[in-house]
């Protein structure tokens, strides 16, 4: 009854509803190498991430991860996006950072490979939003202001 035809308001009543389907499917970006890439942001810092399939390697600007990043914390901080979605071991990642210290950097590298997740495996999406990973964090350094001695210290005040 798809090519039923309505004479009137009164026959509507009866009519199979018509229902569309709207689900957007998010189609997987990968490149000819079977990478996928991302940029991921924080502070000052700009990473640039490539994924793919591996044996868990991650490359920052052409050293290996516990020597780029030494502090174990900052190592934790890459590492949650795959542990959000059990993928720990399964990615190879290379990326090169520029920019603010290692803290930004490691923000940064977090953010790219979580783009990066979800371009190569869309599903992984809802996982690593619900956990913030996708949301850029804007905080930057507040600029100095003239008058000021910092962005908001004021020079010390003297009676006399």
């Amino acid at each position: 009854m798809a090519n039923e035809t309505l004479n009137s308001l009164s026959d509507l009543g009866g009519a199979a509803p018509v229902v569309q389907d709207t689900t957007v499917v998010a189609e997987r970006k990968v490149d000819a190498q079977g990478r996928s890439y991302a940029t991921g942001k924080r502070k000052d810092a700009v990473a640039r991430v490539w994924i793919k399939p591996g044996t868990g390697k991650i490359t920052v600007n052409g050293r290996e991860e516990e020597v780029y990043f030494a502090r174990p914390v900052l190592r934790m901080m890459i590492a949650q996006p795959f542990e959000t979605v059990d993928r720990t071991g399964q990615f190879d990642v290379i990326c090169t950072v520029k920019g603010g210290g290692l803290s930004g950097q490691a923000g940064a590298v977090r953010h790219g490979i979580s783009k990066a997740l979800t371009y190569f495996e869309p599903t992984l999406r809802p996982a690593l939003k619900a956990r913030g990973f996708l949301t850029r964090d804007a905080r930057t350094v507040e600029r100095k202001k003239y008058g000021k001695a910092k962005a908001r210290r004021s020079f010390q005040f003297s009676k006399r």
